[in-house]
C-alpha cells in the first residue's frame, strides 16, 4: 500500500472513520490502549528478536528502551485520561457576564507518525499513544533502515486494529515524500535536522500542525566538584546505550581542566567493567545501523585523539567505545551530531566560559551536568537554552510521564510524553456559553454616551 492513490485512499478512509465519532468517547481509547499493551506483552520476545536482528540491540536494552517505556507510558495514560478528556472550566471574564467559559481538548483528526530507526519501535508507538489518547486515528511511517522491527510493527497494528484506524505504511524516503503530500490534521516527527526542515516545510504548504522531534550535540559539562565516579559511570552509560544512537546522548564532554584527567580515568576504567576488555565480544554492545553510517563515523574517529577504545570492525559494523581527548572545536567531529559511540573531550578553565561555549551552538536537545555546587546548577540551568536537562545524570529526564520531553530551536518543536503526548494531538478549543438572558445592551450600537462606560469598566479589569 505504497502507491500514492492507495496512499491517498487510506487517508480518505480514515477522514470517513474520524468523522463517524467512533474514536472519541473515552472507553473506546482506553480499550483500543488496552488492547495495545496486550499485544506488546504478547510480542515481547518477537521484538527483542526483530531489534537484534536489525542491529544487535541487547535484550536488556531492548526491554528496556523499546518496550517497558511505552508499559509505562500506557499505563500512565489509562489512569489519567478520564480527568484530561473532560471540559476544564476556567474563569469567565467580567466583560462577558453572565457567561460560563471552559476548554475542550478536541481531537485533530488523522495524524501521521513518521518514527526513527534509532529507537525504532518505541519512537514509533510512543506518539501513536498520544494520538489514540487523544481520540485521533494514525498512519505509521516506521523506519526502512530497521526492517525487521518495520515488519514487526506492521504486523502488530495489522493483526489488532483495523486500517481505518491504525495503519502502518512501509517503505524508503519516497513514501514519506509521497504522504508528506496528502491532507493530513496533524504531523509528529521523530529524526534529523535536515529531515525535519523538509517535513516543516511541507507541513508548513497546508498549514498542517506539526511536532519535529529533533536532536543536536547535547553537551555535558563535568566542574571540579563533581562525584568523578559517579560521574564516569552515568556519563559512560548515557553515552554508550544503543551505542551512541540515541538523540539525547552525549554528544562530547565539557570537562574543568583540573579533573579531566583523572576524569578520563574514570571513563576509561568504566568502559572496561561495562563491556570488557575487549568490547566487541561484549552482549551488551549494540552495533552500529548500517555501512553509511559505519563509514561516516569511522570518518569522524581521528586515531591520534583516540584515548581509549578506537577499534572497528566493518564486517560486524563494530565501533568500540572511544575516549578522544585533545579535541577542539575545530575538529571535524564537532561539526555535526555524532550519534554513534565516539565521545570527544574538551576542557574549560571557568563555568563562564563553558557556558558560552554551549551557547555559542545550536541549541540542544538535552544538556547534562555533573556537580555539587548549588549556584554553579543554578547559573547552568538559567543562562543556557536546551530541550531538557539533568544535574547529576544523563538520559534519565524522558522517563518521567510527568516531564514534557521535546527540543528547542533547531533540535525541534512540541513536546510530547505523558499529558504533553495528549496535548500534542489536541487542539485546545476555546468555549463560551451565554444564557438569552440578561442582554446587556452597552456594548451595541447607537454607542452615543457609552464610550465613557465602557472605559470604566476596562478599568475595572
Amino acid at each position: 500500500m505504497t502507491s500514492p492513490q492507495q496512499l491517498e485512499a487510506l487517508v480518505h478512509q480514515q477522514k470517513t472513520f474520524f468523522s463517524s465519532g467512533q474514536t472519541r468517547p473515552l472507553e473506546f481509547r482506553r480499550q483500543i490502549l488496552r488492547r495495545l499493551q496486550e499485544a506488546i506483552e504478547k510480542e515481547e520476545a518477537a521484538i527483542i528478536a526483530a531489534l537484534a536482528q536489525d542491529f544487535g540491540k541487547p535484550p536488556f536494552e531492548t526491554y528496556a528502551t523499546e518496550i517497558a517505556i511505552l508499559l509505562s507510558e500506557i499505563k500512565f495514560l489509562l489512569r489519567h485520561l478520564p480527568q484530561w478528556v473532560k471540559l476544564r472550566k476556567v474563569k469567565s471574564s467580567f466583560l462577558n457576564f453572565p457567561s460560563r467559559d471552559a476548554i475542550y481538548a478536541e481531537p485533530y483528526g488523522v495524524s501521521l507518525v513518521i518514527g526513527a530507526w534509532n529507537y525504532p519501535f518505541q519512537l514509533t508507538l510512543s506518539p501513536m499513544l498520544g494520538a489514540i489518547a487523544a481520540g485521533c486515528c494514525a498512519i505509521l511511517k516506521p523506519s526502512e533502515l530497521t526492517p525487521a522491527t518495520s515488519q514487526l510493527t506492521a504486523r502488530l497494528i495489522q493483526e489488532n486494529f483495523p486500517p481505518e484506524y491504525l495503519a502502518v505504511v512501509q517503505g524508503g524516503p519516497e513514501v514519506s515524500q509521497t504522504l508528506l503530500e496528502l491532507s493530513f490534521d496533524k504531523i509528529f516527527f521523530t529524526g534529523s535536522v535536515p529531515v525535519g526542515k523538509i517535513v516543516a516545510q511541507a507541513a508548513a504548504k497546508q498549514l498542517i500542525p506539526v511536532t519535529l522531534e529533533l536532536g543536536g550535540k547535547s553537551p555535558c559539562l563535568v566542574d571540579e566538584t563533581a562525584n568523578l565516579a559517579v560521574a564516569a559511570k552515568r556519563i559512560v552509560w548515557g553515552k554508550f546505550l544503543n551505542a551512541g544512537q540515541t538523540c539525547v546522548a552525549p554528544d562530547y564532554l565539557l570537562v574543568q581542566e583540573s579533573v579531566a584527567a583523572p576524569l578520563l580515568e574514570h571513563l576509561a576504567q568504566t568502559i572496561t567493567e561495562f563491556y570488557g576488555s575487549s568490547p566487541a565480544e561484549s552482549p551488551d554492545f549494540a552495533r552500529i545501523i548500517n555501512e553509511r553510517h559505519f563509514n561516516r563515523l569511522k570518518g569522524l574517529l581521528a586515531q591520534e585523539n583516540v584515548y581509549a577504545g578506537g577499534q572497528t570492525d566493518a564486517a560486524r559494523r563494530f565501533i568500540a567505545p572511544t575516549l578522544l581527548s585533545g579535541v577542539t572545536w575545530e575538529h571535524p567531529i564537532m561539526q555535526e551530531e555524532i550519534f554513534g559511540p565516539l565521545l570527544p573531550v574538551l576542557t574549560f578553565q571557568t563555568l563562564p566560559e563553558a557556558i558560552a561555549q554551549v551557547n555559542a551552538q545550536p541549541k540542544p536537545l538535552a544538556l547534562y551536568f555533573f556537580t555539587e555546587n548549588g549556584k554553579a546548577k543554578e547559573a547552568v540551568l538559567t543562562r543556557t537554552s536546551s530541550g531538557g536537562a539533568c544535574i547529576n545524570d544523563t538520559i534519565s529526564h524522558l522517563t518521567n510521564p510527568f516531564l514534557p520531553f521535546g527540543g528547542v530551536g533547531t533540535s525541534g518543536h512540541g513536546n510530547y510524553h505523558g499529558k504533553a503526548s495528549f496535548d500534542a494531538f489536541s487542539h485546545q478549543k476555546s468555549i463560551l456559553m451565554k444564557p438569552s438572558r440578561p442582554d446587556l445592551p452597552l456594548r451595541y450600537p447607537p454607542y452615543a454616551d457609552k464610550l465613557g462606560w465602557i472605559k470604566k469598566a476596562f478599568r475595572w479589569l
